[in-house]
C-alpha cells in the first residue's frame, strides 16, 4: 500500500476543469442521490456526502437547492455510471469513472480520445487489476484527535491504517484523508459524524498500485490526453497509473 499512497501524496489526481464543469458534475451525483434517498439531507446520507463535496468546491447553496430541487421526481435511471479503462501512449493505464444519461455517446466520445493518442479501450474490468478501489473522505482535523486510536476504531470498516495530511498554508488548517472499503462507505461516514468531524468531501476513487515511470516528453502526452478526456461533462474522473 505504501507506494500506492505515497505517489497519492507526491502527485494530486487533475482536479475537474473549469467551476462550471464542476457544477454540472456534482450537479448529475445529487440527482442520482435525490432519486435513490429522497430530497432530504438528514434522512440521505449519500445526498449529505456529495453536498459537503459541493461545498468543499464552492457550489453556491442556490445552486445546491436547484439541483436537488430539479432531481425530484427524476428516475434514478437517468443516469447511469460507467467505466471505461484502456492503455493509452506509452503503455500507461488509463481508467475513466464516467456518468452518464448516453451510453453510446460516452463511449463515443472516450473512445475518440483513446484513438487520437493512439491508445486501445479495453473491455470493462480488464485494468481493473491496476487499481485498488477506496471509499475516500477528507475532513477538517481537530487539535484533540488521536488518529491512530481512530484508525484501529475504523479497521472494521477496511479503512487503511495510512492516511494522507495536508496543511493549508494560509490558515494553517490541516485536513485528513482516509480511505477504506467501498462497501462501508455509510458506515465510515457514519462513524465520522457521529463524532462531529467537518467532512470536507466523500467520494469513491482509484488508486494505482502498480505506477510506471514515463520520461517528461511522455508525460507531457499522456497529460494532454487526461485533460482531453476531462473536457467531456460526462467523465467525472480520469486516473492513470503514471508515475
Amino acid at each position: 500500500m505504501g507506494r500506492a499512497f505515497e505517489f497519492r501524496k507526491a502527485r494530486k489526481l487533475k482536479r475537474w476543469g473549469n467551476m462550471a464543469k464542476t457544477f454540472t458534475r456534482l450537479g448529475k451525483q445529487i440527482a442520482i442521490a435525490v432519486a435513490e434517498g429522497g430530497p432530504d439531507p438528514e434522512n440521505n446520507s449519500h445526498l449529505r456526502a456529495i453536498i459537503a463535496t459541493c461545498k468543499h468546491e464552492n457550489m453556491p447553496k442556490d445552486n445546491i437547492d436547484r439541483a436537488i430541487k430539479n432531481a425530484m421526481g427524476k428516475d434514478k435511471s437517468a443516469y447511469k455510471s460507467m467505466t471505461y479503462e484502456g492503455y493509452g501512449p506509452h503503455g500507461v493505464a488509463v481508467f475513466v469513472d464516467t456518468l452518464t444519461d448516453n451510453t453510446t455517446r460516452t463511449v463515443a466520445d472516450v473512445r475518440s480520445v483513446f484513438n487520437k493518442f493512439n491508445g486501445t479501450l479495453g473491455t470493462m474490468g480488464s485494468l481493473a487489476y491496476l487499481f485498488d478501489h477506496f471509499a475516500q473522505f477528507s475532513f477538517k482535523r481537530p487539535a484533540e484527535i488521536d488518529m491512530d486510536e481512530m484508525v484501529l476504531d475504523l479497521i472494521d470498516y477496511g479503512v487503511n491504517d495510512e492516511f494522507d495530511e495536508e496543511e493549508d498554508e494560509e490558515t494553517g488548517e490541516k485536513t485528513i484523508t482516509i480511505y477504506g472499503d467501498p462497501k462501508s462507505f455509510a458506515q465510515i461516514q457514519a462513524y465520522l459524524e457521529g463524532k462531529g468531524l467537518e467532512i470536507t468531501s466523500a467520494e469513491f476513487t482509484y488508486v494505482p498500485n502498480d505506477l510506471k515511470d514515463v520520461t517528461d516528453e511522455q508525460r507531457e502526452t499522456i497529460d494532454k490526453m487526461v485533460e482531453r478526456l476531462e473536457e467531456f461533462d460526462d467523465v467525472q474522473n480520469v486516473y492513470t497509473n503514471m508515475k
